[in-house]
């Protein structure tokens, strides 16, 4: 199995103390409290006023300041300060942020994955051991009565969509101006985007190329929300739609026009393996020698950093619980290996760009 080199040095042997590995396993065992407690010092505004405070703060100052009761404060800063988001002068009985507190403040992937974790995924987790044993998102009951949740994004409550369109755009947006460039190095003059979601792509298209039209291909709900999201924008009246459900092998991908490119963006990642090698028979199916099939993922192994991959091998869960129940933040060689099953070839591979993305470009063998 690849890995980055520096992914290997860090998954490759063990590198912790016994004192290290046993705390670890307690962080694991109160993973859950260690969670809504830190996300409550955020909520609540006590890592905020801590950081703003050139000279730390006491208990006394931040129960005056936020208005909580003494109990409250005394326990989610005892609390924060075992998890380590904040630091005590015992000398002068001030609190002071962390480095770990200021990245929980501060940055914002981690502010994206505390909304994403608690307000889509976190009663659902619950529900986890079933969803690995059947196969299903057994946790997306709480919300609804759908197979998938893409089904269901539509009928959401509106803060959970807010938390779930906004962990997906994130982590695609950062890509967008790297991944235009590359596309359009090719100078396509149409372009299929299969599971165009709201349409950010296909507008970034239309205003990178004013001649480019493009062509989303979605779920007919789903259809709904983008063309309310791009109705007005410019370059809107060159962006089309072709509902389709993909999970259905019946369904041909749209063969009235030729299409230069076809665009995947942290799409496959919502598939089985069999259901991948589906889709992208079907995509085969209408290109040509001229063709490109460009799929954007975030491969967990080609990441620099041990965060991003831990980061997206911990989303593959959210598949298993919340969103289908049998598809995953994928391998590069996993994927490489569907793409050759379904007949094409991986003619090159974009690493780096945004915030871990790859964009493989596929031909027909």
């Amino acid at each position: 199995m690849y890995l980055d080199p520096e992914l290997q040095k860090k998954y490759g042997k063990e590198h912790l103390s016994a004192l290290e590995a046993q705390r670890r396993a307690e962080f694991i065992a109160w993973g859950p409290v260690v969670f809504q407690a830190s996300r409550l010092m955020l909520k609540f505004g006590i890592l905020q006023m801590i950081a703003e405070s050139s000279e730390g703060m006491t208990q006394a100052e931040i129960v005056e300041k936020s208005r909580l009761s003494p109990y409250a404060v005394k326990v989610l800063v005892e609390a924060s300060l075992c998890i380590g988001t904040v630091l005590l002068d015992t000398e002068t009985e001030r609190f002071r942020l962390s480095k770990t507190g200021w990245f929980l403040l501060n940055d914002r992937p981690t502010r994206i994955n505390i909304d994403f974790n608690h307000d889509v995924n976190y009663e659902g987790w619950f529900h986890l051991e079933e969803s690995l044993l059947n196969g299903k998102p057994e946790g997306l009951r709480h919300f609804g009565d759908w197979p998938t949740i893409y089904e269901g994004l539509s009928s959401l409550p509106s803060q959970v969509q807010q938390s779930w369109f906004g962990f997906d755009h994130f982590y695609s947006d950062e890509s967008f101006d790297q991944a235009l460039e590359i596309v359009f190095s090719a100078h396509p003059r149409t372009l299929l985007d299969v599971g165009g979601n709201t349409g950010r792509w296909a507008l970034r298209c239309v205003d990178y190329d004013k001649t480019v039209e493009v062509t989303i291909m979605d779920l007919p709900q789903q259809l709904e929300l983008m063309r309310q999201f791009v109705k007005g924008k410019p370059g809107f009246e060159r962006i089309g739609s072709f509902g389709a459900n993909l999970l259905d092998d019946s369904q041909p991908f749209p063969s009235e026009r030729h299409y230069d490119a076809i665009w995947m963006s942290q799409f496959l990642d919502c598939f089985a393996e069999k259901e991948i090698v589906s889709i992208l028979r079907r995509a085969a199916a209408v290109m040509d020698a001229g063709s490109r099939l460009y799929i954007m993922e975030t491969f967990w192994d080609r990441q620099r950093f041990d965060a991003a991959a831990f980061c997206l091998t911990m989303t593959s869960l959210y598949f298993t619980a919340m969103a289908n129940g049998n598809s995953k933040m994928y391998h590069s060689e996993d994927m490489e290996k569907l793409v050759r099953e379904a007949g094409l070839q991986v003619e090159v591979v974009h690493d780096g760009l945004g915030q871990g993305h790859s964009i493989m470009v596929c031909k027909k063998m």
